[in-house]
């Protein structure tokens, strides 16, 4: 038996924010990261706040580490918060749900209700129960996953992402692409996530470009908005895979965005899983997965999973190119050295991330330093 369930209610549309007025008497703790406050962007949300007391707390950087998350608990604490509302993109989410997890632990904190507003269309993070906070001392992210972060509400607003730049626009919906592609060939895969995939697939491919390059089009943002809400919702109930146990596993050390290390990743995680080699498939099953993603985007359909394999991986290198990505650490500014120094510990790291469990090839150690080596 399978337990499917998709608890955070969504407020979507131009004036969903407007609802967050009839939040009256609360004590709403405000997670957000210095940008949105130095450029009064906060605002959007605060002034829905009139009828309610507010405390901005926006310590956050990338990659939120631990004493962090241990300032806001304080500050949480000490604000006597009912309710927590995250803005911004995965760190601020991520860090307000590790808040909201151990202030219960650590000090007993009881909130009420969560909210998590997304600045950013990537992570999902808005309709997950996961979120991946730093250990700086030993450079590790560790992958917390319990129902109990899982945000009672998220909102969607396109408004919010309009101004998002071009490289985070390509970094956040690649990490989007990256969520699916993982997502539908998870041992944990089913047909209800099998239809976000697809659907997000598609919709990656027809807007992501645009959203790149024309940053305006309210259409193409929208479009890209709902889909990592999409991909979140489909990988919430599957997991992911190797690709973001190593991202997660390089990223804390080599200090590669996010989105940025999946993009450059995926092409070869797509390869191992499938077993292509010598122009051959040795993980048909998988293969034939990753073929039928390759159909939702291509007008020309296969039957042949080797080819399906290697159209998915040609269409995801054109559009990488397209959005200006790098292919590979070294295009990306790192040097070989640097990451051959310290792919033992990074591979190591992958094998022990929750995420890599559900990958549909359990690799060694030796395999995933192959696969970093082939990305150098």
């Amino acid at each position: 038996m399978e337990m499917i369930q998709f608890p955070t209610e969504l407020w979507v549309g131009d004036n969903a924010l407007t609802n967050l007025e009839t939040l009256q008497g609360k004590r709403v703790f405000v997670v957000t990261d210095p940008f949105m406050v130095e450029s009064g962007f906060v605002e959007n949300v605060t002034k829905h706040l009139s009828h309610s007391e507010y405390l901005i707390f926006s310590d956050i950087v990338p990659d939120p580490p631990i004493d962090k998350i241990v300032s806001g608990i304080k500050q949480l604490a000490d604000f006597n918060g009912d309710m927590i509302v995250a803005l911004g993109g995965g760190s601020a989410i991520d860090a307000a749900k590790a808040m909201k997890y151990f202030g219960k632990r650590t000090m007993n904190l009881q909130v009420d209700q969560f909210i998590a507003i997304p600045t950013t269309s990537g992570t999902g993070s808005e309709v997950t129960n996961f979120s991946v906070i730093t250990i700086a001392e030993t450079e590790t992210k560790i992958p917390l996953v319990t129902n109990e972060i899982q945000p009672d509400v998220a909102i969607l607003d396109t408004a919010l992402v309009m101004s998002v730049p071009p490289k985070i626009t390509a970094d956040t919906g690649m990490d989007v692409l990256t969520h699916v592609i993982e997502a539908y060939v998870s041992t944990e895969a089913n047909p209800i996530a099998d239809a976000l995939c697809e659907k997000v697939v598609r919709l990656v491919f027809e807007n992501l470009e645009t959203a790149y390059r024309e940053g305006n089009n309210k259409q193409a943002r929208e479009n890209m908005h709902l889909a990592s809400c999409m991909a979140g919702m489909a990988f919430n109930v599957t997991s992911l895979g190797l690709n973001h146990g190593i991202a997660h596993a390089a990223g804390a050390r080599l200090h590669v965005p996010h989105g940025r290390m999946n993009a450059i990743l995926l092409p070869d995680v797509i390869a191992f899983n499938s077993g292509l080699a010598n122009g051959k498939v040795t993980n048909e099953a998988t293969a034939k997965r990753y073929a039928q993603l390759a159909d939702c985007i291509s007008s020309t359909k296969t039957t042949n999973a080797r080819l399906g394999v290697q159209q998915l991986i040609r269409q995801i290198k054109q559009l990488r190119q397209k959005l200006q990505m790098p292919a590979s650490f070294t295009e990306y500014g790192l040097a070989k050295g640097e990451v051959r120094e310290l792919s033992e510990k990074i591979a190591s790291a992958a094998l022990k991330d929750g995420c890599t469990k559900t990958n549909p090839v359990q690799p060694t150690k030796e395999e995933i330093m192959e696969i970093l080596n082939s990305v150098l």
